[in-house]
């Protein structure tokens, strides 16, 4: 059973997942309208993804026998200056999720929740993981700068990945 001040913290986080989705959502709508589709078929992947993260919290505090209490959405941004920028604004947000999720595990342990804290490991191990990515497309974007045919080849790789990240899940 989850106490109430974890169980808070925990609803807290899904909505900072559901924001995710939906600034993630946002940003892919954003690459469609420039006609960058492999940059918008990468965020509309991750907004996937931060829905799946949302619903594994929700998931866990119905397990626990918590009360799941969603708030409100605020809208997202839907427009950058560039595709860097686009980027840049999503690892900032990636931080700011592993923070969050620091602290969860932090909380955990402080209540001696071994099996939140347990749960929360994978969040920890994911965070890492969508730092390193986001990053990487940010280097890639650095590197490519204005360049209208880096940034095609990007934009086409970019596609790719996603579509190949579809293929794993569902194979």
């Amino acid at each position: 059973m989850l106490n109430d001040q974890m169980q808070d913290a925990l609803n807290e986080q899904i909505n900072m997942e559901m924001s995710a989705f939906y600034t993630y959502l946002s940003m892919s709508a954003y690459f469609e309208a420039q006609g960058l589709v492999g940059f918008a078929a990468w965020m509309r992947h991750h907004a996937e993804e931060e829905m799946e993260h949302a619903m594994k919290l929700y998931d866990f505090i119905h397990r626990r026998r918590g009360r799941v209490s969603l708030g409100a959405l605020k809208a997202p941004q839907h427009t950058w200056n560039s595709p860097l920028e686009a980027f840049q604004d999503a690892f900032e947000h990636e931080r700011n999720v592993s923070v969050a999720i620091d602290n969860l595990v932090k909380l955990a342990r402080e209540h001696k929740d071994f099996a939140t804290d347990s749960f929360l490991q994978w969040f920890v191990d994911e965070q890492v993981e969508e730092e390193e990515v986001v990053d990487a497309a940010i280097q890639k974007l650095e590197m490519v700068g204005d360049f209208g045919p880096g940034l095609y080849m990007l934009d086409k790789e970019m596609g790719e990945g996603a579509a190949h990240s579809h293929e794993e899940e569902a194979g």
